[in-house]
């Protein structure tokens, strides 16, 4: 049977040791809200091969770039989830996500709007950034799309 490239199924130590980093590093990735793990009933997180393109992009952001997590948080926080997402204007005006400018979408709290119902792993938002060239895309859509 092939696996879907969504599939979660690399435990944390196999994740870490197929991209040569720390289980600590994949932990403070979380925590940021840089990427967010299945986890299953135990708790135990499992990675995807489309979560390790995910952290390869972050990784070469701050090797090669040397972008901070700060940085990368900002970055991920101007992709144009209320666009995307099609939010109404008053969904905006209560969306923490379309207030804030220093984290993803994914990492706030949402209770209320299109985005209180949904699971932020397998939201479009979270799965179109899942790779550097996603991310340029949905940002650069947003920006036309707001002309």
């Amino acid at each position: 049977m092939i696996e879907s490239p969504d599939s979660p199924i690399y435990t944390i130590s196999a994740a870490a040791k197929i991209l040569g980093i720390s289980i600590p590093t994949l932990r403070l990735y979380e925590k940021e809200g840089l990427i967010i793990p299945y986890k299953k009933e135990s708790n135990q997180r499992r990675y995807s091969p489309t979560d390790l393109n995910r952290i390869r992009c972050i990784r070469d952001a701050i090797n090669k770039d040397k972008i901070s997590i700060s940085g990368i948080r900002r970055i991920l926080a101007l992709n144009p989830c209320w666009d995307l997402m099609k939010c109404t204007v008053e969904d905006r005006e209560h969306c923490l996500a379309f207030q804030d400018h220093t984290k993803p979408c994914w990492a706030h709290n949402h209770t209320t709007g299109i985005c209180g119902t949904k699971s932020c792993r397998e939201c479009g938002v979270y799965t179109n950034s899942a790779t550097c060239d996603g991310i340029k895309r949905s940002i650069i859509s947003g920006t036309i799309n707001s002309f």
